[in-house]
């Protein structure tokens, strides 16, 4: 019994040990045309398969060479190349195929003395598409006697089938977001944000999307890499546009501070020590700037939301203590005057009313005057 097992191991070990035969390698494959495809487009594949001596066997004479296309209408044409040593390689046609699946049988491709190779013509044409999709333009496998791949490696190649619907609307596309990205750079120009840098960036959209819609079919991946080209350069041009946005509005905040700080400069040295009435508008005024600052810190962090809100804030602290120092400064102003409570009057008008209703008493005085020293004259 041990012996029995002993010899089915050594059996298993050795059947584990003995070389797979087939070993084939595609040489010499063109595909015309190369590139992206349409539906309806002609399309020629050749190649060679070469069969090598391993083992003194070229190919396992119970597997198949399977080979596999996706393209419509497909016919193959395979010529066996037979090579002896000193020998011209000789030529023999095997078999004409219609239909997606050519299968040379290993019996057909398996000799113990010589090299052995196949030429392959395939003819076909692109398929219909719903979308744009890959599709296998060719594949080459090694099947065992069960129908199953010998190997996970192969070869596949496959190319892309367009659907042209998918490209114009994806160009629509592009044309439509280009168009709102312009009017939010003519929204933020009219509103005096700084566009030039989103300017840029939607030239170079536009000149992406121009030569995407130049190039012909075969080069949709040419087309798709502009396109997206485009879409990144909107949304670079936006994040541009939203950040001058924020920096705008940090500027227009920033004013009614630095004109306090003009008032303040002015007022502090008219007041003493002791005058508390700049103290309050002084605080404002910080945190005013202290907005200011909160909001620099959202635009370097890419919050330009937060940033403009921050700004918005400051802006209306700064001007509420800017108005509070332009009243403090009127009330220095005034205390200062030389003419004290006449220099009120003087600057309220109420002094002229007073010089002019004594004008009219004077003139009416001077009137009755003169005509009473008339009459005297004339009685003597």
């Amino acid at each position: 019994m041990k012996r029995t097992s002993r010899i089915l191991l050594a059996s298993l070990i050795l059947i584990c040990c003995i070389p797979i035969v087939s070993a084939y390698v595609l040489t010499n494959v063109n595909i015309d045309p190369s590139g992206a495809l349409t539906p309806g487009q002609r399309v020629s594949v050749t190649y060679r398969v070469d069969f090598p001596l391993v083992s003194g066997k070229t190919f396992e004479s119970a597997n198949t060479l399977d080979m596999y296309t996706d393209l419509a209408n497909a016919k193959w044409s395979i010529i066996k190349i037979e090579t002896y040593e000193g020998v011209p390689p000789i030529e023999t046609p095997l078999f004409n195929y219609g239909g997606p699946r050519a299968q040379v049988g290993g019996w057909v491709l398996s000799y113990p003395d010589r090299e052995l190779s196949i030429r392959v013509t395939l003819d076909g044409i692109a398929p219909e598409v719903d979308k744009t999709q890959n599709k296998t333009i060719l594949s080459v496998n090694e099947l065992d006697s069960y129908g199953k791949p010998v190997s996970t490696v192969g070869y596949v190649k496959e190319a892309i089938v367009v659907n042209i619907a998918d490209i114009n609307n994806a160009i629509t596309t592009a044309d439509s977001d280009l168009q709102v990205f312009r009017t939010h750079i003519d929204e933020k120009y009219a509103m005096e944000v700084d566009t030039s840098v989103a300017e840029a960036k939607y030239n170079d959209a536009k000149a992406a999307i121009d030569n995407a819609r130049s190039q012909p079919s075969s080069q949709y991946a040419v087309a798709q890499a502009s396109l997206t080209n485009t879409q990144n350069l909107i949304a670079d041009g936006e994040k541009e546009l939203d950040m001058a946005w924020a920096e705008k509005a940090v500027a227009d905040a920033q004013v009614p501070i630095t004109n306090v700080d003009q008032v303040i400069s002015y007022v502090k040295p008219n007041l003493s020590s002791t005058d508390s009435r700049l103290s309050p508008i002084i605080s404002k005024r910080e945190v005013a700037a202290g907005f200011i600052s909160t909001a620099n810190d959202e635009i370097f962090a890419g919050n330009y939301e937060r940033a403009r809100e921050k700004a918005q804030e400051a802006f209306l602290k700064g001007n509420e203590s800017y108005n509070d120092a332009l009243d403090l400064k009127k009330q220095v102003s005034e205390g200062f005057n030389p003419l004290g409570a006449i220099g009120k009057l003087f600057g309220s008008g109420t002094l002229i009313i007073i010089i002019g209703v004594i004008a009219v008493v004077l003139v009416v005085v001077g009137v009755i005057i003169y005509r009473k020293r008339t009459r005297w004259d004339e009685l003597g």
